[in-house]
């Protein structure tokens, strides 16, 4: 990879300012799921096992007003953080000022700081003014100014042009290097969609065709399948002429989706049944049908015979990309092809089989599949944009080797 990594920069004595994605579920002060923050450890292990004095950001949630402030502090996250390293994590409640600016003085090479999060930045004296999120170049050259080095390993934010990954990076004096995780990241999908072991397969879910059609056009020339499930299949219907009865399509999208399948020819493979609902509702009566989908039923998930012949497109891949889920995941009853998708990728032993965005992720972690696959993606936005073939601001903002 022709970006710095976190081993290329001198870290004995700096203080090293390190991008990190603790955006993590937090319910009466406790921390609900530490996936990301474990995913940060090693970087953070690296960094002050060499002498470094970790200085961490992180955004949590999205903050529009102050009273939006207290309940996404990042203290309980410190807290967390304290635990899995086994060691005192220094949380500073502010994200600017003399506070936080003695307390990175008051640091030793191997200790460990926590600033507030980002966001609080994004409402000033009441007002919504976005200094974070819409990245307000004096508050990237402020954060910048408080270190040496920066070590981005937030791949979930590096879609996002915000202050704490490109403000800090165009304002440092010092290096800006790739963490661990983003490495990794950059690695899996970057090889995924670039340099695939083939045949290379993409399933692409979720509800909207319009959230998927740069991917779906740009993994058009670099796949060899792509399944298409989820809401954003029946659209495809559409195009094709299938009846949809009450699903869900997106009727300005129908001709988008007629010159996709032009284009693909034989490489998008479209569910052959359905299963089928009178209401949008977890107790609602169901059917499964071929083919056309009656007036006044909805599909809301794959069928069996679709399952099969995923799997059997699926059986033979040596790369596979996942996103995106094949029904209503959040509702058990249409959660099966979902999870029949997930389990079955958990089956291929000589695959690399790599997974983005929440329902994806969610359902390989709840079948127990998660450690056969190669790669669970830590960003459902930025792996979407990579898989695009966009440039992801966060990147292009680590030094080059």
């Amino acid at each position: 990879m022709a970006k710095l990594t976190v081993e290329d920069l001198p870290l004995e004595g700096k203080k090293v300012l390190m991008r990190v994605d603790f955006n993590v579920p937090i319910k009466d002060g406790v921390v609900g799921d530490d996936n990301r923050i474990v995913a940060a450890l090693p970087t953070i292990k690296y960094v002050i096992d060499h002498g470094g004095r970790a200085i961490l950001f992180s955004h949590l949630g999205r903050i529009k007003k102050e009273e939006d402030k207290p309940g996404l502090s990042l203290r309980p996250v410190a807290e967390r953080l304290s635990n899995l390293l086994n060691k005192p994590v220094t949380f500073v409640p502010v994200t600017e000022g003399k506070q936080l600016e003695d307390a990175i003085d008051n640091m030793n090479n191997g200790d460990v700081l926590l600033v507030q999060n980002t966001r609080y930045e994004d409402v000033k004296d009441g007002e919504y003014v976005k200094r974070e999120s819409g990245n307000d170049p004096e508050l990237g050259k402020y954060w910048a100014s408080l270190g040496d080095v920066f070590v981005n390993d937030a791949f979930g934010t590096a879609h996002r042009k915000h202050a704490s990954n490109v403000g800090i990076a165009t304002n440092m004096p010092g290096k800006a290097a790739a963490g661990y995780l983003m490495q990794k990241e950059i690695k899996f999908l970057g090889d995924a969609v670039d340099n695939p072991e083939r045949p290379f397969v993409a399933i692409l879910g979720g509800a909207k065709v319009s959230d998927k059609i740069g991917v779906i056009d740009h993994l058009l020339d670099k796949a060899d399948k792509i399944i298409i499930g989820g809401g954003m299949a029946y659209t495809f219907y559409a195009a094709k002429g299938i009846k949809t009865g009450d699903s869900l399509v997106e009727k300005d999208k129908i001709d988008v989706a007629k010159q996709i399948l032009d284009k693909a020819g034989d490489k998008i493979v479209l569910p052959i049944d359905n299963v089928v609902a009178d209401k949008f509702d977890n107790d609602a009566n169901t059917k499964v049908v071929e083919g056309d989908i009656d007036d006044g039923w909805m599909a809301l998930d794959i069928g069996p015979k679709s399952v099969k012949e995923f799997e059997d497109v699926l059986k033979d891949a040596k790369t596979v990309v996942w996103n995106g889920p094949m029904g209503v995941f959040e509702k058990p009853n249409f959660a099966k092809g979902t999870l029949e998708v997930g389990k079955f990728l958990g089956t291929l032993a000589d695959a690399t089989t790599i997974v983005g965005g929440g329902d994806s992720t969610a359902a390989v972690k709840q079948l127990g599949v998660a450690g056969k696959l190669t790669h669970i993606s830590t960003g459902g936005g930025a792996s979407l944009t990579y898989l695009e073939g966009k440039v992801l601001p966060g990147i292009a903002a680590i030094s080059e080797k």
